[in-house]
């Protein structure tokens, strides 16, 4: 059996801005607290990600965490402008911009390199006195960076945060207008890619859950008898018809492919055998490793991408672009090519002492491999790969899809969510026998 436990995070919010926090789009993801999971729930996984495809190659098939489970577990705003803006490495700008948003600024000891650390934040959080509109949008602020970097986009250092954010939460009016999931989620594919031993992204850590973790490996991607439909509030439905877009995933310097042409099943649709891998080129492995004052979303690298986020609409899935053919044949292809890497026994890590010397041997590993690596600002934990995926997807809303795989059928079902035991519970305990 395995147990996972969701406890709540210590950066609380004023119950007195609530309404505020609905507002940026980020109340839901403020329910969450930071979950403690055993290693190997989350090992199976990161074991079975493909770089290459940006997905997980399971028995039944390809499957991927995808903006659907972001809005379902994050409830985190999904259409909108891509989190991407110019990245200034200069302590007068950050300086500038903390005085212009908060009234105060840090002093470069409370600094790291081109990161606020967050005991400053606390504290201005904290000193804040609620009683005016300024002052409870500028706490909003600083629980917004706070939950950024410790539950969302969180690497393994925990104890600063890049400034790059700061100028997307100047017009509190505008917070809301980005998409902060699509970000989220990007930063997950980054951490699958470099398969990291110390914050595993609660996007993997809550996926697992619900699906589980076993050496047969049974996909459920919400489990139909386990909750409420009511649970999940109306509004994370909004713009749902993006879920299931094969586009880019764009974070500032990080941009991650949105396979969902490869598990197409996962959305409701036939699936057939995928298009060639898309190659991200000179996008994908970037890292703020060095200064770089550079505008990501009209860098040369990076503005097709960009651009071909904002045109989400024209390439989400639908029945018109799919296989006519049955799933064997998409099942045939997929053992073919994958076949000698699908065998699950060996890599389950037994729960027991066997088994975190296991683990411990892992994170050696990782340990010794980062110490040949540069320090990066904005993400020092993860090593990237490169990768590649592709399948062109013609226009057509194909309206809310919702999916239920299982290991015998791989056919669509209506679900409820587990997921919104996330927004909604704040202390539960996930089993998965």
């Amino acid at each position: 059996m395995l147990t996972c436990d969701h406890s709540v995070s210590s950066d609380r919010y004023d119950d007195r801005v609530e309404e505020h926090l609905h507002f940026t789009g980020f109340y839901h993801a403020s329910q969450i607290g930071i979950v403690q999971c055993q290693k190997a729930l989350v090992y199976t996984l990161v074991k079975r990600w493909h770089p290459d495809t940006h997905t997980f190659h399971l028995l039944i098939g390809e499957c991927a965490v995808t903006l659907e489970d972001v809005a379902m577990i994050l409830g985190l705003p999904m259409d909108g402008l891509p989190v991407t803006r110019m990245t200034i490495s200069s302590v007068e700008a950050l300086e500038a911009e903390c005085l212009h948003q908060f009234g105060a600024a840090p002093r470069m000891s409370e600094c790291r390199g081109s990161g606020i650390k967050l005991t400053w934040l606390r504290d201005l959080k904290e000193r804040l006195q609620l009683t005016d509109e300024e002052n409870k949008q500028r706490h909003v602020k600083c629980h917004i960076i706070l939950l950024l970097d410790t539950i969302l986009l969180g690497d393994k250092s925990g104890s600063s945060v890049h400034w790059k954010f700061l100028p997307l939460l100047r017009d509190f009016g505008s917070i809301a207008q980005f998409s902060w999931g699509s970000a989220c989620l990007a930063h997950l594919y980054r951490a699958l890619c470099r398969a990291s031993r110390f914050d595993y992204p609660i996007l993997l850590i809550n996926k697992a859950i619900l699906g589980g973790a076993t050496g047969s490996f049974v996909w459920v991607a919400y489990s139909v008898d386990r909750v409420d439909p009511d649970i999940i509030p109306a509004d994370i439905y909004m713009h749902s018809v993006v879920w299931s877009a094969t586009v880019p995933l764009v974070s500032f310097e990080c941009i991650e492919w949105h396979a969902t042409d490869r598990c197409r099943r996962q959305f409701g649709f036939v699936q057939g055998v995928p298009h060639q891998e898309r190659n991200l080129d000179k996008a994908h492995g970037e890292v703020l490793t060095d200064p770089k004052n550079l505008n990501w979303a009209t860098a040369t690298s990076h503005s097709f991408w960009v651009m071909q986020w904002t045109n989400m609409y024209n390439h989400v899935l639908t029945e018109d672009d799919g296989p006519q053919h049955p799933l064997d044949i998409y099942m045939h292809w997929y053992r073919k090519k994958y076949g000698n890497c699908l065998n699950l026994s060996d890599l389950v890590v037994q729960e027991d002492d066997e088994g975190d010397q296991g683990m411990d041997d892992v994170d050696q590993e990782n340990e010794e491999a980062e110490e040949q690596e540069p320090n990066s600002l904005a993400d020092p934990v993860f090593d990237l790969h490169n990768m590649q995926t592709h399948a062109d997807t013609e226009s057509g809303p194909p309206g809310t899809h919702h999916s239920h795989i299982s290991a015998d059928e791989g056919q669509r079902h209506t679900p409820t969510h587990l997921a919104s035991y996330a927004l909604q519970r704040p202390h539960f305990a996930c089993r998965s026998n």
